[in-house]
């Protein structure tokens, strides 16, 4: 029995000896292929410097219209002339362990892998200050366990010949910081206007933010959002031992006068535009943002180049050398896409895109919605309401409210929804939105495109809730396409430096509206441009209706901040807004025409080779000649008539009173002419009792 335990007592041994030299021999052979791999990524020398290719942006033809540059715009400081903040900064949010790994931080990637594994996909990266570097120079982005192991090849090869400080100043002098900065001198000198060894705590922190998202993170598109990353930079300072929370406090509350320093020449054919799509390519299509920058794709988009020549023309010969702004957007309605898009006077002075990011008053430029809504539910363009000063009772009779005119200009008389239309009579608008329902308005439109909460208030009716440039030309659209909403759209195609396509995308249209009403809805828009309609007051085109050559409707609007125009062809629907950024009141007298002129011009001139087309008249509408004042069948002895459209059954049936024999017009023109109009009033009167 002794013998047998001694057997296995040496055989315990035996095994426990054998596994510590192979232990011992796993561990030789370790370090010599480390020190293998050592010795030949340092007899490699770096790796050869691979230069970026230009990401092109095409229009609508195919014919190039902008570029985005990766490596130019970089101006190499030394790391001493860096500020130590931006250092700081930089290491803290990027790479805490940099001047500890030799490359990559085995901490963070078994970590990063861990989680990939879990997830089934490369979502989460760990990459060093040194990868990063190396990512930038040499590799492609894609995410993938190849990239990854020849970036850390790389990496290696990097930190094999160069030291710490070399690497770091290599980095800050390549990574991108969005608009055409390459490196942190550049950075520094666009955002700031100075030399990045002069830059403050808060505006290092700032920087120091942008290139995990360059235009995600760009304060100039996005301020509050900068902000939030800057907070983070700053936290990561205070865990990294280089800042106190109170330093930290006082530098994210610091504030930053960002100035914008010319570094690319910026388009000739729509920057606005070109920001918008990389937006739209980064955020919503969800390309990765390292990719986009690395360059060389191809991205063709729906820009018409010609009609945002004449954008960009007419907004500069129609605007002041003042701080009044504009914004323009022109959509094709047939499929949704933007021809032509103006964010500002001038890109140069001022990035900001007012015409994707503006939300203002729509003033009058709202009613077709209403309007539409009331054609639903029983209106006609002869339906009339009596136009005179009137007090309403609102907020379920605990205030009152008494909207007016423009300049007070009344009919004192019924006015039919036609000339409500064309004169833009606010009593008109008000009564029927309160008769509807204040939620109808706004319903209706969010139906077409309108994304922006609008609410249900009475004063609805005129416009008052912020809605944005290019929601109001999305919306116009169902009215000018036969009642189908389109989705905006700005790129057709992306493909990559190989040929591959990365996104494609087919216009998108859906049938929400009753073709036969849009087609009404146009018709009582093209009455703004008809200056016969109306004895007492002027109609609110009449300004601009000689420059308009073709079919078109539309409706403008203003409120003491803001102007607009948004009106259309069958081509093309085009909206206009012209006001102060500070929300400064407009000089009606002199600014207020602006927009209507950006418009017509516009319209007229970007159309100018294209046929002037009718729009197309759907089955079930029929004409008739009517009196546009009273809303009856127009006669010989009818002082005025307008071919006007109805849905057939609707369409009036009443001809106008002749004249009486001493040769006046019969003012009671009949007892059931205005019966339902005169019971409406009436109801509203006894409201305001």
């Amino acid at each position: 029995m002794e013998v047998v335990i001694n057997r296995r007592i040496r055989r315990r041994r035996r095994l426990v000896r054998l596994f510590f030299r192979l232990l011992l021999l796993s561990l030789v052979l370790a370090a010599g292929a480390a020190v293998s791999l050592l010795s030949y990524t340092k007899m490699q020398g770096p790796p050869p410097l691979n230069v970026a290719q230009t990401t092109v942006f095409y229009g609508v033809d195919n014919s190039p219209i902008g570029q985005h540059h990766q490596g130019e715009n970089r101006h190499w400081v030394s790391l001493s002339s860096i500020d130590s903040d931006v250092i700081d900064a930089t290491i803290s949010i990027e790479d805490r362990r940099f001047y500890r790994h030799l490359g990559f931080d085995v901490n963070r990637i078994g970590g990063a892998v861990i989680a990939n594994l879990r997830a089934g996909s490369m979502a989460q990266g760990a990459s060093t200050l040194t990868q990063q570097y190396a990512r930038n120079l040499y590799l492609s982005h894609d995410k993938t366990w190849k990239r990854k192991w020849n970036e850390l090849l790389y990496s290696l090869r990097l930190e094999m010949n160069y030291d710490k400080d070399q690497i770091l100043e290599g980095y800050l002098n390549t990574v991108y910081y969005g608009h055409g900065a390459y490196g942190i001198e550049a950075a520094a000198q666009h955002y700031f206007g100075k030399p990045a060894s002069n830059l403050t705590l808060a505006e290092a922190s700032m920087l120091s933010g942008i290139p995990k998202g360059p235009s995600y993170y760009s304060p100039l598109f996005d301020l509050e959002r900068a902000k939030q990353r800057q907070a983070v930079v700053l936290q990561s300072m205070v865990t990294n031992g280089v800042l106190n929370q109170v330093e930290a406090d006082e530098a994210h509350a610091e504030p930053l006068d960002f100035v914008y320093d010319e570094l690319d020449s910026p388009s000739t054919v729509g920057p606005y535009f070109q920001d918008a799509v990389e937006r739209i390519l980064t955020e919503e299509v969800g390309i990765d943002p390292v990719l986009f920058e690395a360059g060389g794709l191809k991205v063709y988009t729906t820009l018409d180049p010609d009609m945002q020549k004449e954008a960009e023309y007419w907004v500069e010969r129609e605007m002041p050398d003042t701080e009044l702004q504009t914004a323009l957007v022109a959509i094709d309605p047939r499929t949704g896409d933007v021809k032509a898009l103006v964010g500002g006077k001038d890109y140069v002075e001022s990035p900001f895109n007012r015409a994707i990011r503006s939300r203002r008053h729509p003033g009058s430029s709202f009613k077709p919605f209403l309007y539409y809504a009331a054609l639903e539910h029983g209106y006609t363009p002869a339906s009339t309401l009596l136009s005179e000063p009137t007090t309403f009772q609102v907020d379920d009779g605990r205030d009152t409210w008494s909207p007016s005119n423009f300049n007070n200009n009344y009919a004192n008389d019924f006015i039919t929804l036609l000339q409500a239309m064309a004169f833009s009579d606010n009593i008109y608008a008000v009564k029927t939105h309160l008769l509807l329902g204040t939620e109808k308005a706004g319903e209706l439109a969010q139906r077409i495109g309108v994304e922006s909460p609008v609410g249900a208030r009475p004063s609805l009716a005129l416009g008052t809730s912020d809605v944005g440039i290019t929601e109001m030309a999305r919306a116009y659209s169902a009215f000018a396409n036969g009642g189908k909403k389109v989705e905006p759209r700005f790129i057709r195609k992306v493909v990559d430096a190989k040929g591959d396509v990365l996104y494609e995308s087919e216009p998108e249209l859906v049938q929400v509206l009753d073709p036969k009403l849009a087609y009404i809805m146009t018709d009582l828009m093209k009455g703004m441009f008809e200056p016969y309609l109306n004895a007492h007051t002027s109609v609110t085109g009449r300004s601009v209706a000689h420059l308009i050559n073709r079919p078109a409707a539309g409706k403008s609007g203003s409120t003491d901040w803001d102007s607009w125009m948004v009106g259309y062809t069958p081509q093309l629907v085009t909206s206009v807004w012209v006001g102060y950024d500070r929300k400064l009141k407009l000089n009606h007298s002199t600014e207020g025409q602006h927009a209507k002129n950006i418009w017509a011009n516009f319209t007229e001139h970007a159309l100018k080779d294209q046929p002037a087309l009718n729009f197309p008249k759907p089955d079930g509408v029929v004409e008739v000649k009517m009196n546009p004042e009273n809303g009856l069948l127009a006669t010989e002895d009818c002082p005025t008539n307008r071919v006007t459209y109805f849905v057939e059954g609707t369409e009036p049936t009443q001809e106008c009173p002749k004249p009486a024999p001493n040769g006046e017009e019969v003012e009671a023109i009949d007892e059931a002419t205005h019966e339902k109009e005169r019971f409406l009033d009436r109801f509203f009167k006894w409201l305001d009792h």
